[in-house]
């Protein structure tokens, strides 16, 4: 055996940095620290081996005369997963410069990997005219790693166009579309395309599972959700413990606590996240107790907390009202398990104290927060003024939130529907030629239905849908049927101040989104069976009298998940008992 073929074979079976350096020694006394397989191999261990070292690894690669495409893409691919994914990019334009190595499927995935980090959305753009130009337009793997490069630059639809044109796609690259879709936020497309996706029997994995999951979970596709699970037990990906906590976020965020407990119950093996997945889904419910009893369990079964299980605990807490629990595990954070409670955690406690009415505690929370100056926190103290119809703290809230640039329309109309508590007509009159002046917008209220295996949206005055004549007949109806059980709309700031809606920021008490939403589903869905709805904005105190009086007169439950917690409706009652 040749020296070279004895020290590649030692390269081969190398598994630490010090090791390769007294190999690399052997390299340099043989003479053979030009030999382009030994240096191609160094510098792969270097720059992508976890015991490696990029540093040693640029060392070896400047001392290499012609690099291959081999090394070019040791070096490139090492920077594109370090926390300096601008060299990546760099070393890709020194590879074009030198002329010498052609680029090839491995240079444009760890490139494109690069750009996704770095945010270079001209590179990725420069990127794909490059592998247009040396024909790689049809390799499924540089393809799939471009639709990623573009949605995380921002360009869904470049993304969507790339995998389309894609003359082939494997599962992987079905995978990468659901998976893109669904991180960026675009649930309702991540479902289209496996609507695609069944069409053309490629299959399923955990991976796709997981992806579909939290779409379903995002916009409450109860439905999809089940039939997914079904899928995950007859091709047993449900024993994968990532599936397991996908399905449970999925049945905890459609509002089906039972069915979530019942995968939870089934699973071998739990990690924090399934934990985490309960103690959410029942602090969200407004089941503080609930949420405490499985984080004993979760103590007990010998698992770390981390800060979004505390998170969990606070939300469940404040909604349910249990203050002394809420301050005893904000505590325990700190003093029992090392964790700094971040924002998030002071923004749950600033809500627990004034939901309870203690404003003043509120206030004192905010100013021994790290973030004064978060608007987040502001803003909660001051929906809490709304509640407790408290005028000089909400001017607080409101002063502080100016100061801070942060107000928005919203604000306004809370503070002015403060004012209207306590019967402050100049304090109205000054919020709305507040909003006149400004030119304010406000955010636009939407909610979706699942109806079958589809979703529906709708916005408030919603003329879009196919079907609206029938929606708007049936909504008629609705509020007919409502208003003999004693069902009154309920008066707005529109009709006090001249504004917006208050909570809901619509422009319409009668035709708000979820009214329209509950009409079709009463429409359409079969009878018995609860309807459930997911809204972008908390819900408006007229639409949860409406709801309530709905679920009894049709003897349905009907599931509300808005922008702060979960409503459950059923026979005239909602679970937040008025509290939210």
């Amino acid at each position: 055996m040749s020296k070279s073929d004895t020290i590649l074979k030692l390269l081969q079976g190398c598994n630490s940095l010090q090791r390769l350096q007294k190999i690399h020694a052997h390299v340099i006394t043989n003479g053979l620290q030009h030999h382009p397989a030994i240096s191609t191999k160094l510098v792969h261990f270097c720059a992508v081996s976890v015991s490696g070292s990029l540093s040693y690894a640029q060392l070896l690669f400047h001392h290499i005369d012609n690099p291959q495409t081999q090394a070019w893409n040791s070096i490139i691919r090492g920077f594109a997963n370090s926390p300096s994914p601008l060299q990546s990019i760099l070393y890709y334009n020194d590879m074009f410069s030198s002329l010498v190595s052609r680029p090839d499927t491995f240079t444009f995935s760890f490139v494109l990997k690069a750009c996704e980090r770095v945010k270079a959305e001209n590179k990725c753009r420069e990127v794909h005219g490059t592998i247009i130009r040396c024909g790689y337009e049809r390799d499924v793997v540089v393809c799939t790693n471009l639709v990623r490069s573009y949605v995380g630059n921002g360009f869904i639809g470049a993304a969507k166009k790339v995998f389309d044109d894609m003359s082939e796609r494997d599962l992987v690259s079905w995978n990468s579309m659901i998976s893109c879709y669904s991180q960026a936020g675009f649930h309702y497309e991540a479902l289209q395309v496996y609507d695609e996706m069944k069409n053309e029997n490629v299959g399923l994995d955990g991976f796709t599972l997981v992806g579909l999951l939290s779409s379903c979970a995002h916009v409450g596709a109860l439905n999809v959700g089940v039939n997914l699970h079904r899928i995950a037990c007859e091709e047993g990906f449900v024993k994968n413990v990532y599936v397991g906590n996908a399905l449970i976020d999925m049945y905890a965020k459609c509002g089906c606590l039972d069915d979530a407990f019942c995968v939870f119950d089934s699973m071998q093996k739990r990690d924090v996240f399934t934990w985490n997945s309960m103690i959410v889904g029942y602090g969200v419910h407004g089941h503080g107790d609930g949420a405490i009893s499985f984080f004993r369990q979760m103590l007990m079964a010998g698992v770390q907390p981390n800060s979004i299980t505390f998170l969990g605990l606070l939300c469940g807490c404040s909604h349910q009202g249990l203050v002394e629990e809420g301050v005893e595990y904000f505590h325990m954070m700190n003093t029992e398990f090392n964790l700094k409670p971040g924002i998030k955690h002071y923004g749950c406690m600033v809500d627990l104290f004034g939901r309870a009415g203690k404003l003043e505690k509120a206030l004192d929370m905010i100013g021994t927060s790290p973030s004064q100056d978060d608007p987040v926190l502001w803003r909660t103290l001051l929906g809490s003024c709304k509640i407790h119809k408290n005028v000089k703290i909400g001017e607080i809230a409101m002063r502080n939130l100016v100061q801070l640039g942060a107000s928005n329309a919203g604000d306004y109309i809370l503070l002015a529907a403060i004012y209207a508590g306590a019967k402050d007509t100049d304090g109205i009159a000054k919020m709305r030629k507040l909003i006149k002046s400004q030119g304010i917008k406000t955010t636009p209220g939407w909610s979706w239905i699942e109806v079958g295996d589809q979703i529906h949206k709708f916005v408030v005055d919603d003329k879009s849908h196919p079907d609206f004549v029938e929606i708007y007949h049936k909504l008629r109806e609705v509020i007919s049927q409502a208003a003999l059980l004693g069902y009154v709309p309920e008066e707005s700031l529109i009709s006090v101040a001249g504004l917006i809606t208050e909570e809901c920021l619509e422009t319409s008490t009668s035709y708000h989104s979820e009214k329209l939403a509950i009409a079709f589903g009463l429409a359409r869905a079969p009878k018995g069976t609860s309807i459930r709805i997911v809204k972008n904005l908390r819900v408006c105190k007229d639409c949860h009298s409406f709801t309530k009086y709905v679920s009894k007169a049709f003897n349905r439950e009907i599931i509300v998940r808005d922008r702060v917690r979960f409503h459950h409706f059923k026979g005239g009652v909602c679970s937040c008992k008025d509290y939210w």
